[in-house]
């Protein structure tokens, strides 16, 4: 688990300390919504509008509803998500809300959906998932990229120019 105590409180999201990619995305303005057709094309079968969260406190905010999902046992079935402290071991299709966050939502209310970033494949360089109602007829969780980084190249997120690089906390740094 990525629950580092060398990363400054206030940078962590649920106690993760999220990729040093996101910080400089959200730090360079470039963690954004490409706009719905790059989002299809880079995941055709995901059917709902979404937002990204474009700051750590709008992640930290968002993703909150985890803890929720995770503690009600009625959530927790019907969203997938369990805490791996508690249940053991938790694997896809459900998501571990003691290691993952969410960087994008739902655009409209009610849609339930989400992208976040799952820590069980890598503490540093998390994978990306995706929850799925479309495919079946129960909620799953599903991985979209191997990376933040390659999903953030996937929808042009990393642009031309290199991004700059903080550190959590230095000047220039995103604002938690």
């Amino acid at each position: 688990m990525d629950r580092r105590e060398d990363a400054p409180q206030n940078s962590r999201v649920l106690g993760l300390t999220p990729p040093a990619l996101l910080l400089e995305l959200l730090a360079a303005q470039r963690w954004r919504h490409p706009g719905d057709d790059a989002m299809r094309k880079a995941i055709p079968w995901f059917a709902d509008p979404l937002i990204f969260l474009t700051t750590l406190d709008y992640i930290r905010f968002n993703s909150q509803s985890l803890e929720l999902f995770a503690d009600d046992p009625g959530l927790s079935d019907l969203f997938r998500v369990k805490r791996g402290g508690t249940a053991g071991t938790v694997d896809l299709p459900w998501l571990d809300a003691d290691r993952a966050f969410f960087i994008a939502v739902n655009r409209i209310p009610g849609d339930d959906v989400a992208i976040a970033l799952d820590y069980r494949s890598d503490t540093t360089n998390p994978r990306v998932v995706a929850s799925d109602a479309w495919s079946t007829r129960q909620y799953t969780w599903r991985v979209i990229a191997p990376t933040l980084r390659s999903f953030a190249d996937a929808l042009g997120l990393l642009g031309d120019k290199p991004l700059p690089r903080f550190s959590p906390g230095e000047p220039g740094a995103p604002i938690p």
